[in-house]
Protein backbone atom coordinates (compact mmCIF):
# COMPACT_ATOMS: atom_id res chain seq x y z
CA UNK A 1 0.00 0.00 0.00
CA UNK A 2 1.17 3.56 -0.73
CA UNK A 3 0.23 6.02 1.99
CA UNK A 4 0.56 9.80 2.10
CA UNK A 5 0.67 11.37 5.56
CA UNK A 6 0.32 15.13 5.93
CA UNK A 7 0.89 17.12 9.12
CA UNK A 8 1.44 20.69 10.28
CA UNK A 9 4.08 19.42 12.72
CA UNK A 10 6.90 16.93 12.62
CA UNK A 11 10.43 16.60 13.95
CA UNK A 12 12.51 18.58 14.82
CA UNK A 13 9.32 19.94 16.45
CA UNK A 14 8.95 17.55 19.38
CA UNK A 15 5.45 16.62 20.48
CA UNK A 16 3.05 13.69 20.59
CA UNK A 17 1.93 14.08 16.99
CA UNK A 18 5.51 13.89 15.72
CA UNK A 19 6.16 10.81 17.84
CA UNK A 20 2.96 9.12 16.67
CA UNK A 21 3.73 9.74 13.01
CA UNK A 22 7.26 8.40 13.25
CA UNK A 23 6.08 5.34 15.18
CA UNK A 24 3.43 4.37 12.64
CA UNK A 25 5.62 5.15 9.62
CA UNK A 26 8.48 2.97 10.91
CA UNK A 27 6.16 0.04 11.51
CA UNK A 28 4.42 0.38 8.14
CA UNK A 29 7.71 0.69 6.27
CA UNK A 30 9.07 -2.35 8.11
CA UNK A 31 6.00 -4.27 6.91
CA UNK A 32 6.77 -3.41 3.27
CA UNK A 33 4.43 -0.46 2.77
CA UNK A 34 5.54 2.82 1.20
CA UNK A 35 4.81 5.90 3.29
CA UNK A 36 5.59 9.55 2.60
CA UNK A 37 4.97 12.61 4.74
CA UNK A 38 4.24 16.21 3.77
CA UNK A 39 5.39 18.49 6.61
CA UNK A 40 6.72 22.02 7.20
CA UNK A 41 10.34 22.94 6.60
CA UNK A 42 12.02 24.11 9.80
CA UNK A 43 15.39 24.78 8.22
CA UNK A 44 16.87 21.76 10.02
CA UNK A 45 17.62 18.33 8.57
CA UNK A 46 16.34 15.33 10.54
CA UNK A 47 17.41 11.69 10.40
CA UNK A 48 14.47 10.52 8.29
CA UNK A 49 14.27 13.08 5.47
CA UNK A 50 14.29 10.47 2.67
CA UNK A 51 10.53 9.90 2.91
CA UNK A 52 9.54 13.48 3.83
CA UNK A 53 8.42 16.21 1.45
CA UNK A 54 9.32 19.44 3.24
CA UNK A 55 7.17 22.45 2.38
CA UNK A 56 8.22 26.11 2.76
CA UNK A 57 6.51 27.52 5.85
CA UNK A 58 6.07 30.80 7.66
CA UNK A 59 6.43 31.51 11.35
CA UNK A 60 3.47 31.97 13.70
CA UNK A 61 3.93 35.09 15.79
CA UNK A 62 2.19 33.77 18.93
CA UNK A 63 3.74 30.27 18.73
CA UNK A 64 7.43 30.41 17.80
CA UNK A 65 7.83 26.62 18.08
CA UNK A 66 5.56 25.95 15.12
CA UNK A 67 5.46 26.74 11.41
CA UNK A 68 2.55 27.11 8.99
CA UNK A 69 2.94 25.39 5.63
CA UNK A 70 2.15 27.43 2.53
CA UNK A 71 -0.99 25.97 0.98
CA UNK A 72 -0.05 26.87 -2.59
CA UNK A 73 3.38 25.29 -2.25
CA UNK A 74 1.75 21.96 -1.37
CA UNK A 75 -0.58 22.10 -4.36
CA UNK A 76 2.39 22.67 -6.63
CA UNK A 77 3.43 19.11 -5.75
CA UNK A 78 0.16 17.72 -7.17
CA UNK A 79 1.63 16.45 -10.48
CA UNK A 80 4.31 14.39 -8.70
CA UNK A 81 1.79 13.17 -6.14
CA UNK A 82 -0.56 12.10 -8.90
CA UNK A 83 2.24 10.17 -10.56
CA UNK A 84 3.08 8.42 -7.26
CA UNK A 85 -0.33 6.70 -7.30
CA UNK A 86 -1.12 6.78 -3.56
CA UNK A 87 -3.87 4.64 -2.04
CA UNK A 88 -4.84 6.92 0.82
CA UNK A 89 -4.23 10.36 2.38
CA UNK A 90 -3.94 10.48 6.16
CA UNK A 91 -4.13 13.93 7.80
CA UNK A 92 -2.71 14.40 11.31
CA UNK A 93 -3.42 18.04 12.20
CA UNK A 94 -6.35 20.44 11.68
CA UNK A 95 -4.65 23.49 10.23
CA UNK A 96 -3.22 23.83 6.71
CA UNK A 97 -2.72 20.05 6.62
CA UNK A 98 -6.44 19.40 7.00
CA UNK A 99 -7.56 21.64 4.15
CA UNK A 100 -4.80 20.83 1.72
CA UNK A 101 -4.96 17.12 2.60
CA UNK A 102 -8.67 17.07 1.81
CA UNK A 103 -8.00 18.90 -1.46
CA UNK A 104 -5.25 16.46 -2.46
CA UNK A 105 -7.41 13.42 -1.68
CA UNK A 106 -10.22 14.72 -3.85
CA UNK A 107 -7.84 15.58 -6.70
CA UNK A 108 -6.22 12.14 -6.45
CA UNK A 109 -9.59 10.39 -6.01
CA UNK A 110 -8.51 8.48 -2.92
CA UNK A 111 -9.91 8.32 0.66
CA UNK A 112 -8.95 10.94 3.22
CA UNK A 113 -8.58 9.88 6.86
CA UNK A 114 -7.77 12.21 9.75
CA UNK A 115 -6.48 11.40 13.23
CA UNK A 116 -7.88 13.62 15.97
CA UNK A 117 -4.72 13.89 18.08
CA UNK A 118 -5.54 16.93 20.23
CA UNK A 119 -8.51 17.73 22.47
CA UNK A 120 -8.91 21.30 21.24
CA UNK A 121 -11.94 22.02 23.41
CA UNK A 122 -9.66 21.98 26.46
CA UNK A 123 -6.74 23.56 24.63
CA UNK A 124 -7.79 26.56 22.57
CA UNK A 125 -8.57 29.00 25.41
CA UNK A 126 -4.99 28.74 26.70
CA UNK A 127 -3.74 30.22 23.43
CA UNK A 128 -6.56 32.72 22.87
CA UNK A 129 -6.66 34.29 26.35
CA UNK A 130 -8.57 37.31 25.06
CA UNK A 131 -11.53 35.08 24.13
CA UNK A 132 -14.02 33.98 26.83
CA UNK A 133 -13.45 30.34 27.76
CA UNK A 134 -17.01 29.32 26.90
CA UNK A 135 -16.71 30.91 23.47
CA UNK A 136 -13.34 29.22 22.80
CA UNK A 137 -14.77 25.83 23.74
CA UNK A 138 -17.78 26.36 21.50
CA UNK A 139 -15.57 27.37 18.59
CA UNK A 140 -13.37 24.28 19.09
CA UNK A 141 -16.41 21.99 19.05
CA UNK A 142 -17.84 23.60 15.92
CA UNK A 143 -14.58 23.47 13.98
CA UNK A 144 -13.86 19.89 15.08
CA UNK A 145 -17.31 18.71 14.00
CA UNK A 146 -17.04 20.41 10.62
CA UNK A 147 -13.54 19.14 9.90
CA UNK A 148 -14.16 15.55 11.00
CA UNK A 149 -17.35 15.28 8.96
CA UNK A 150 -15.52 16.61 5.90
CA UNK A 151 -13.15 13.62 5.67
CA UNK A 152 -14.05 10.03 4.81
CA UNK A 153 -13.16 8.61 8.23
CA UNK A 154 -11.44 9.50 11.46
CA UNK A 155 -9.05 7.78 13.83
CA UNK A 156 -9.30 8.54 17.54
CA UNK A 157 -6.42 7.62 19.87
CA UNK A 158 -8.86 6.50 22.58
CA UNK A 159 -12.49 5.49 23.10
CA UNK A 160 -13.26 8.47 25.39
CA UNK A 161 -11.99 10.84 22.69
CA UNK A 162 -14.19 9.18 20.07
CA UNK A 163 -17.15 9.49 22.44
CA UNK A 164 -16.48 13.22 22.69
CA UNK A 165 -16.42 13.55 18.89
CA UNK A 166 -19.68 11.62 18.53
CA UNK A 167 -21.13 14.01 21.08
CA UNK A 168 -20.13 16.90 18.83
CA UNK A 169 -22.12 15.32 16.00
CA UNK A 170 -19.29 13.65 14.09
CA UNK A 171 -20.95 10.94 12.01
CA UNK A 172 -18.28 9.59 9.62
CA UNK A 173 -16.82 6.08 10.08
CA UNK A 174 -14.28 5.94 12.90
CA UNK A 175 -11.85 3.60 14.57
CA UNK A 176 -10.00 3.80 17.89
CA UNK A 177 -6.31 3.17 17.19
CA UNK A 178 -3.81 4.43 19.78
CA UNK A 179 -0.14 4.98 19.15
CA UNK A 180 1.85 1.97 20.29
CA UNK A 181 5.33 1.66 21.73
CA UNK A 182 8.37 0.86 19.61
CA UNK A 183 10.51 -1.91 21.02
CA UNK A 184 13.28 0.55 21.90
CA UNK A 185 10.96 1.91 24.62
CA UNK A 186 11.49 -1.41 26.44
CA UNK A 187 15.28 -1.34 26.07
CA UNK A 188 17.07 -1.39 29.41
CA UNK A 189 18.67 1.88 30.48
CA UNK A 190 20.94 3.14 33.24
CA UNK A 191 18.89 5.20 35.65
CA UNK A 192 21.76 5.58 38.08
CA UNK A 193 23.97 7.13 35.40
CA UNK A 194 21.16 9.55 34.56
CA UNK A 195 20.89 10.64 38.19
CA UNK A 196 24.63 11.16 38.43
CA UNK A 197 24.67 13.21 35.23
CA UNK A 198 21.95 15.54 36.48
CA UNK A 199 23.25 15.70 40.06
CA UNK A 200 20.35 13.81 41.62
CA UNK A 201 21.41 11.76 44.67
CA UNK A 202 20.79 8.04 44.18
CA UNK A 203 18.75 7.80 47.38
CA UNK A 204 16.63 10.90 46.80
CA UNK A 205 12.94 10.10 46.03
CA UNK A 206 12.36 11.25 42.44
CA UNK A 207 9.03 11.97 40.80
CA UNK A 208 8.95 12.52 37.05
CA UNK A 209 6.85 14.35 34.49
CA UNK A 210 7.70 13.98 30.79
CA UNK A 211 5.94 15.94 28.08
CA UNK A 212 5.37 19.33 26.60
CA UNK A 213 5.52 22.03 29.25
CA UNK A 214 2.20 23.56 28.26
CA UNK A 215 -0.68 25.05 30.22
CA UNK A 216 -3.16 22.33 29.24
CA UNK A 217 -0.88 19.65 30.75
CA UNK A 218 -1.90 20.75 34.28
CA UNK A 219 1.69 20.69 35.53
CA UNK A 220 0.85 23.38 38.09
CA UNK A 221 -1.20 20.66 39.86
CA UNK A 222 1.95 18.54 40.17
CA UNK A 223 3.86 21.44 41.72
CA UNK A 224 1.06 22.05 44.21
CA UNK A 225 0.92 18.31 44.96
CA UNK A 226 4.68 18.32 45.55
CA UNK A 227 4.28 21.21 48.00
CA UNK A 228 1.86 19.02 49.97
CA UNK A 229 4.10 15.96 49.75
CA UNK A 230 7.09 17.86 51.09
CA UNK A 231 5.39 17.97 54.50
CA UNK A 232 5.94 14.19 54.72
CA UNK A 233 8.96 13.81 52.43
CA UNK A 234 11.03 17.02 52.60
CA UNK A 235 13.66 15.53 50.29
CA UNK A 236 11.31 14.65 47.41
CA UNK A 237 12.29 15.95 43.95
CA UNK A 238 9.95 16.54 41.00
CA UNK A 239 11.80 16.42 37.68
CA UNK A 240 10.06 18.13 34.76
CA UNK A 241 11.32 17.03 31.36
CA UNK A 242 10.33 18.97 28.27
CA UNK A 243 9.91 22.55 27.12
CA UNK A 244 7.00 24.75 26.22
CA UNK A 245 5.10 28.00 26.77
CA UNK A 246 4.21 27.33 30.43
CA UNK A 247 7.80 26.98 31.64
CA UNK A 248 8.21 30.58 32.80
CA UNK A 249 4.89 30.45 34.64
CA UNK A 250 5.89 27.22 36.40
CA UNK A 251 9.22 28.67 37.53
CA UNK A 252 7.29 31.55 39.10
CA UNK A 253 4.85 29.15 40.75
CA UNK A 254 7.70 27.10 42.22
CA UNK A 255 9.14 30.27 43.71
CA UNK A 256 5.74 31.34 45.07
CA UNK A 257 5.22 27.92 46.67
CA UNK A 258 8.73 27.95 48.10
CA UNK A 259 9.67 24.63 46.51
CA UNK A 260 12.46 25.70 44.16
CA UNK A 261 14.83 23.20 45.80
CA UNK A 262 12.35 20.39 45.13
CA UNK A 263 11.80 21.06 41.42
CA UNK A 264 14.26 20.42 38.60
CA UNK A 265 13.55 21.49 35.00
CA UNK A 266 15.86 19.69 32.57
CA UNK A 267 14.41 20.49 29.13
CA UNK A 268 14.03 18.11 26.21
CA UNK A 269 15.78 14.75 26.23
CA UNK A 270 16.68 12.74 23.15
CA UNK A 271 14.37 9.74 23.18
CA UNK A 272 16.99 7.56 21.51
CA UNK A 273 19.76 8.26 24.01
CA UNK A 274 18.46 9.62 27.33
CA UNK A 275 14.70 9.29 27.71
CA UNK A 276 14.62 5.64 28.76
CA UNK A 277 17.25 6.31 31.40
CA UNK A 278 15.19 9.24 32.67
CA UNK A 279 12.14 7.01 33.13
CA UNK A 280 14.32 4.35 34.73
CA UNK A 281 15.78 6.88 37.17
CA UNK A 282 12.38 7.86 38.58
CA UNK A 283 10.69 6.24 41.54
CA UNK A 284 7.21 7.30 40.40
CA UNK A 285 5.90 8.83 37.17
CA UNK A 286 3.24 11.45 37.90
CA UNK A 287 0.73 12.87 35.44
CA UNK A 288 -2.22 15.22 35.89
CA UNK A 289 -3.25 16.28 32.37
CA UNK A 290 -6.99 16.09 31.75
CA UNK A 291 -6.87 16.92 28.04
CA UNK A 292 -4.89 13.98 26.62
CA UNK A 293 -6.35 12.12 23.67
CA UNK A 294 -4.13 9.19 24.69
CA UNK A 295 -1.12 9.84 26.95
CA UNK A 296 1.75 7.93 25.36
CA UNK A 297 4.26 9.00 28.03
CA UNK A 298 2.35 6.92 30.58
CA UNK A 299 3.08 3.81 28.52
CA UNK A 300 6.70 4.83 27.98
CA UNK A 301 7.17 5.06 31.74
CA UNK A 302 5.52 1.68 32.23
CA UNK A 303 7.75 0.12 29.57
CA UNK A 304 10.71 1.00 31.78
CA UNK A 305 9.06 -0.55 34.82
CA UNK A 306 8.30 2.80 36.43
CA UNK A 307 4.98 2.83 38.33
CA UNK A 308 2.50 5.57 37.50
CA UNK A 309 0.25 7.74 39.66
CA UNK A 310 -2.10 9.79 37.51
CA UNK A 311 -5.50 11.36 37.06
CA UNK A 312 -7.54 9.24 34.66
CA UNK A 313 -9.56 11.52 32.41
CA UNK A 314 -10.32 11.44 28.68
CA UNK A 315 -7.56 9.53 26.83
CA UNK A 316 -5.59 8.53 29.91
CA UNK A 317 -8.68 6.71 31.18
CA UNK A 318 -8.33 4.29 28.26
CA UNK A 319 -4.73 3.47 29.25
CA UNK A 320 -4.78 3.43 33.03
CA UNK A 321 -6.03 0.33 34.81
CA UNK A 322 -5.84 0.41 38.60
CA UNK A 323 -3.13 -1.98 39.73
CA UNK A 324 -1.83 -2.72 36.23
CA UNK A 325 1.29 -0.64 36.60
CA UNK A 326 -0.63 2.40 37.76
CA UNK A 327 -2.56 3.87 40.66
CA UNK A 328 -5.35 6.19 39.65
CA UNK A 329 -5.56 9.32 41.79
CA UNK A 330 -8.36 11.88 42.19
CA UNK A 331 -8.14 15.48 41.03
CA UNK A 332 -7.12 16.58 44.51
CA UNK A 333 -3.56 17.50 45.47
CA UNK A 334 -3.80 16.08 49.00
CA UNK A 335 -5.27 12.73 47.97
CA UNK A 336 -2.91 12.50 44.98
CA UNK A 337 0.09 13.14 47.23
CA UNK A 338 -1.05 10.40 49.62
CA UNK A 339 -0.98 7.82 46.82
CA UNK A 340 2.51 8.95 45.79
CA UNK A 341 3.70 8.91 49.39
CA UNK A 342 2.44 5.37 49.90
CA UNK A 343 4.55 4.15 46.98
CA UNK A 344 7.60 6.03 48.16
CA UNK A 345 7.26 4.50 51.63
CA UNK A 346 6.83 0.93 50.36
CA UNK A 347 9.69 -0.12 48.05
CA UNK A 348 8.39 -3.69 47.61
CA UNK A 349 4.93 -2.47 46.61
CA UNK A 350 6.53 0.05 44.24
CA UNK A 351 8.73 -2.62 42.66
CA UNK A 352 5.78 -4.97 42.12
CA UNK A 353 3.67 -2.22 40.53
CA UNK A 354 6.59 -1.41 38.22
CA UNK A 355 6.94 -5.06 37.23
CA UNK A 356 3.24 -5.21 36.37
CA UNK A 357 3.60 -1.95 34.42
CA UNK A 358 6.17 -3.44 32.04
CA UNK A 359 4.13 -6.61 31.53
CA UNK A 360 1.00 -4.55 30.81
CA UNK A 361 2.73 -2.28 28.28
CA UNK A 362 4.40 -5.16 26.45
CA UNK A 363 1.26 -7.26 26.28
CA UNK A 364 -1.20 -4.69 24.92
CA UNK A 365 0.52 -1.59 23.62
CA UNK A 366 3.19 -2.42 21.04
CA UNK A 367 3.51 -0.31 17.90
CA UNK A 368 3.40 -3.36 15.63
CA UNK A 369 -0.07 -4.33 16.83
CA UNK A 370 -1.48 -0.82 16.40
CA UNK A 371 0.07 -0.35 12.93
CA UNK A 372 -1.52 -3.60 11.77
CA UNK A 373 -4.90 -2.36 12.98
CA UNK A 374 -4.48 0.93 11.12
CA UNK A 375 -3.53 -0.80 7.85
CA UNK A 376 -6.60 -3.02 8.17
CA UNK A 377 -8.76 0.08 8.67
CA UNK A 378 -7.31 1.58 5.50
CA UNK A 379 -8.20 -1.54 3.54
CA UNK A 380 -11.72 -1.70 4.93
CA UNK A 381 -12.31 1.94 4.12
CA UNK A 382 -11.10 1.65 0.53
CA UNK A 383 -13.39 -1.34 0.01
CA UNK A 384 -16.46 0.21 1.63
CA UNK A 385 -16.08 3.50 -0.23
CA UNK A 386 -15.33 1.74 -3.56
CA UNK A 387 -12.17 3.71 -4.28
Amino acid sequence: MKILFISDVYFPRINGVSTSIRTFVEQMQNSGHEVHLIAPCYGVTTQDEAWIKRIPARSIYFDPEDKLMKYGEVLQRLPELRQADYDIVHVHTPFVAHYVGLKLARELNIPCIETYHTFFEDYLHHYLPWMPKVMARGMARMISKRQCNAVDAIVAPSKPMLDVLRGYGVEVPAEVIPTGLQMHSFKEADGEAFRLKYDIPLDRPMLLYVGRVAFEKNINFLLEMTKTLIEQRPDVLLVVTGEGPAESSLHKLAKTLGIEQNIKFIGYLDRNTELNACYQAADVFVFASKSETQGLVLLEAMAQGTPVVAIAELGTASILVEGQGAWIAPDDTVKFSKRVHQLLMNPEERFELGRLAKTYALGLWTAKLQAERKLEFYSQLRTSLSF
